[in-house]
């Protein structure tokens, strides 16, 4: 079935309800490589220990979704074809280390590349307080759709990726190695795709061994952000956003390279330091001074 315009860009996408608890706030937190011995583990114990236990902003992306919409039939994508290109976040207020919540999913748009080319589906989901409906997280993210383009949607429009400055060295740096385990311990966070565990699985996806789920090394980045620019206080990273362009694996050693821009902006990348590659590019970060 080909993607029609209209249909998708007005898909009815039903609202999630979850519960989290103090458990689930930690184990996101070891998912995304918290706990490790770095230059930032001391203050990062308020992630992983009580009694002021806090949740880093970045689980914003695990809760109140369901990826999952993609496949219905009816929406006309082969999810077989799609890659997460892009992640924003934008946090509206700090997230609580347990309480409810629900999340209200939209289509923003659906960008044609061009017959044979492809297509890239923009989606939001507003993260609300179930008890107060108050707005906690704004969560979108961009898909590519290989192979689906020429079905008449805009072909331009579509956000540009935050520039990283070439002419000059970052101002900080951060090395943070993820753990040989994390990405058996992140899909515990929701995401079941055997690639991420299974070598069998990841052979057929085209890897030689299984790889790290991208939002958990976009978790990992944000922990070396908030150490770097926001002296790990949660409650200050207001804006958190990358495009993938390089898988990771389980174990390698991620560099968080930062250029600070006007007062509370900066922009970022992040390099596997074993193969040189970069894995997350284009990073864009807000925070209060």
């Amino acid at each position: 079935m080909p993607l029609v315009y209209e249909k998708l860009r007005n898909w009815s996408i039903a609202p999630v309800e979850q519960a989290f608890d103090a458990r689930d706030t930690i184990l996101y937190a070891l998912g995304v490589g918290a706990g490790q011995p770095s230059p930032v583990c001391r203050s990062e114990l308020q992630y992983i220990y009580g009694p002021k236990l806090c949740a880093l902003p970045t689980m914003a992306t695990v809760l109140g979704a369901d990826p999952m919409w993609i496949r219905a039939p009816g929406t006309g994508i082969d999810w077989r074809t799609v890659v997460h290109g892009e992640q924003f976040l934008r946090i509206h207020k700090p997230l609580p280390a347990a309480g409810r919540v629900v999340g209200r999913a939209r289509v923003d748009e659906i960008y044609d590349k061009g017959v044979g080319k492809g297509a890239v589906l923009f989606y939001s989901i507003d993260l609300h307080d179930a008890a107060d409906d108050s707005l906690y997280a704004t969560v979108t993210l961009s898909a590519f759709i290989r192979g689906q383009g020429g079905f008449g949607g805009p072909a331009s429009g579509a956000p540009k990726p935050y520039p990283v400055p070439e002419d000059r060295r970052p101002d900080q740096t951060l090395a943070l190695t993820t753990r040989p385990e994390q990405a058996a311990i992140y899909r515990l966070c929701g995401d079941y795709n055997p690639m991420h565990v299974d070598p069998e699985a990841a052979a057929e996806a085209g890897f030689e061994k299984p790889i790290l789920h991208g939002l958990s090394a976009y978790g990992t980045a944000g922990r070396a952000i908030l150490g770097l620019l926001c002296e790990n206080q949660p409650e200050r990273l207001r804006t958190l956003n990358v495009r993938f362009t390089n898988f990771v694996y389980p174990g390698e050693t991620l560099s968080v390279e930062v250029w600070r821009q006007s007062v509370g902006t900066a922009a970022f990348r992040v390099r596997v330091i074993e193969r040189n590659v970069v894995a997350l590019s284009n990073g864009y970060a807000e925070f209060l001074a």
